[in-house]
């Protein structure tokens, strides 16, 4: 279980209840607007993510080694979404743990992401093996 869940609403009231016995309901009102702004703040933060994720394609990142060099464990996807700009390509089944989505670069190179409880577990990057003609040309 999510002990999230449980402790912030119960944090919610404690702070309301002793803004209620420092300063009445001046405190009351003081400490429920701190409340709604932390939300609304959580709110447009998540919105303005997943409204860059929205401009490209799904599953879709600029570099899989970078990806994979900036994740570290129990980071939750929406952040993993901030640093990719793009919803992962979900390979798991819907509404079934752990959730597993796949980020994919140019050079097809993939970076599968493994969530429990929507925190990150573990991550693997695979990169394509170069064919004997795929080598890349030294430059001059």
């Amino acid at each position: 279980m999510n002990l999230q869940r449980i402790f912030l609403p119960i944090l919610g009231v404690v702070v309301v209840a002793l803004a209620w016995q420092t300063a009445g309901w001046a405190g009351v009102a003081l400490a429920a607007g701190g409340i709604v702004m932390w939300m609304l703040l959580h709110f447009t933060r998540m919105m303005k993510v997943l409204q860059r994720a929205s401009d490209r394609p799904v599953g879709w990142v600029d570099s899989a080694v970078m990806l994979n060099a900036k994740l570290r464990p129990k980071v939750n996807l929406l952040h993993v979404v901030a640093m990719t700009r793009s919803l992962g390509e979900q390979l798991s089944p819907k509404d079934e743990q752990p959730e597993v989505y796949r980020w994919t670069d140019g050079s097809a190179s993939h970076v599968t992401c493994t969530f429990a409880d929507g925190k990150l577990v573990k991550w693997e990057l695979v990169r394509p093996q170069a064919g004997p003609d795929e080598r890349p040309q030294p430059t001059p």
